[in-house]
């Protein structure tokens, strides 16, 4: 069965909930999904997956998180060659570099040879309905790469 590896970095949830509706539609769309909090594993880790996502939120005034700042150094130096990878965030359109981390991640991400599988998804604090829609479409969007 193909994996997907989802890596998030969540304070206060949002993160950690576009997270698990991205794993609940891929596993609905017939993936093995490592879903973990990004403290807890290595950007090696993606090494064994066939789709490779990353979910963050942005900090401040565009920071990353410091839970995630190893992870997205360590993601430079790997090769992720014939991986696709997808990356979501949340954040709060109060500041002006609202949700800057995704695109942070997609640069490091473009780095390691991996194919991007989908458009960015960015969501403003907590996911409603409509951001919802948005993440399984981002699901399906990467799905839609591979023969499951």
């Amino acid at each position: 069965m193909a994996l997907a590896k989802i890596v998030y970095a969540s304070m206060t949830g949002n993160t950690e909930a576009c997270a698990d509706i991205v794993a609940d539609k891929l596993e609905e769309l017939g993936w093995d999904v490592d879903l973990d909090e990004c403290s807890s594993v290595d950007a090696e880790d993606f090494a064994d997956a066939d789709l490779c996502i990353v979910g963050t939120y942005t900090y401040g005034d565009g920071e990353l998180p410091d839970e995630i700042v190893d992870f997205y150094e360590d993601l430079a130096d790997i090769d992720l060659s014939g991986k696709t990878y997808g990356c979501f965030g949340s954040g709060d359109t109060f500041y002006d570099d609202f949700c800057i981390c995704v695109d942070m991640f997609e640069a490091q991400f473009e780095k390691t040879g991996a194919t991007k599988g989908a458009e960015l998804v960015r969501v403003d604090l907590a996911p409603e309905d409509e951001d919802e829609a948005h993440l399984e479409a981002f699901a399906e969007a990467l799905s839609a790469h591979f023969d499951l």
